[in-house]
This record gives C-alpha cells, structure tokens and sequence, in this order.
C-alpha cells in the first residue's frame, strides 16, 4: 500500500477493520491514517465484532459484505490469506472472495503462532523507506500487541527480508501477496 501510494497519486481506499475494542479500534484508525497519507481520498470503516468468533457471527458480517459491494468497485481488494489458520482471517477471506468476485484480489500473510505462511506467487520489491515505515507503523501504533513474543521489528523484517530472497529484489526486501486468479485482457 505505501509503495502504491508512493507511486500513483490517484489513489481512493476504503479501509475496513471488521474486528475492534476501543483500543484496537483506536489503533486501526491511526494505522489507516499512518499509511493513508498520500492517499487521493479515503476513508476508514471500523467495526466492533468480537475477535475469535467471527465464524459464530458469519451471517451479520456477511451482510456487511454486502453493504460493502453496494458502496464501491474496487479495482483492487487486499484480504488475508485464505489459508490463514485464524478462523476470523479465514471468514474474512472467504466473504471476500464470496462477495468481488470478479475484481482483482491480492492475499497478504500475517506472521503469527500458527506457522501458516505459505509460497506466494506475487512479489513487490520494496526500498528502504517503504519498508522501514511500514514496519515503524505497525509496531508502534499496535500498542496492544507488544506483549506478544512474535510482534517486533525483527519478525517484521525477517519475513521481508525472506520473501527478497525469493523474489531476488533489488534491494534485499519484498512484500509477499497471493493471487488466486488474474485476468490479464
């Protein structure tokens, strides 16, 4: 997102956040705004489901999917990764794919305990900058998740670092997505 920013000056995102407390809530909106800034227009929808039971609440969040297709065509959707071992990531991804169809989706991975990170197909190569701030972002706005042993900069950069090496990057360092289906034409 930041690189794509970085790049294009007419880009339009919504954000959308479907799991939230206060905090986190709080927290998702100052991680939107932090990587939003040179965004055309945006603008930033935060839910409050519960985190863990998305799969218990499949019905109203796919109605909010739906609410969602009704306001924009986006020319891309990012979501996490449909192998994500996190059942609200996987709900998630499912409804995403359920409801854009037909529009261009990347999945992104989320390094966490469950060691479901996969081989993705999609690479983006990134400059020092780019990543830097990415990783300066997510660690110091999420506040909530610093008492977990796996959320630092090292893990952040490590994963960056791996998918440079698979994509030979110029500069050492790549962002990782997976394309299910692309329709070139």
């Amino acid at each position: 997102m930041l690189d794509m920013l970085d790049r294009y000056d007419n880009v339009s995102v919504d954000w959308v956040v479907f799991s939230s407390d206060d905090v986190r809530a709080r927290e998702a909106r100052d991680c939107a705004s932090a990587f939003l800034r040179r965004a055309r227009e945006s603008e930033v929808v935060v839910k409050n489901y519960r985190d863990g039971f998305f799969p218990f609440l499949g019905d109203q969040i796919k109605e909010e999917f739906e609410q969602l297709k009704r306001k924009f065509n986006p020319d891309l959707v990012f979501t996490h990764f449909r192998d994500d071992r996190h059942q609200d990531h996987r709900l998630i991804s499912d409804l995403t794919w359920n409801t854009f169809r037909d529009h261009f989706i990347l999945e992104y991975e989320v390094p966490k305990y469950d060691g479901d990170l996969g081989q993705p197909n999609v690479f983006v190569p990134l400059e020092e900058s780019i990543y830097s701030k990415k990783i300066q972002n997510i660690v110091g706005i999420f506040r909530s998740q610093q008492g977990k042993p796996w959320f630092d900069e090292r893990t952040f950069l490590a994963i960056l670092r791996l998918r440079g090496i698979e994509c030979r990057a110029p500069r050492s360092y790549a962002e990782a997505f997976y394309c299910r289906k692309a329709v070139l034409g």
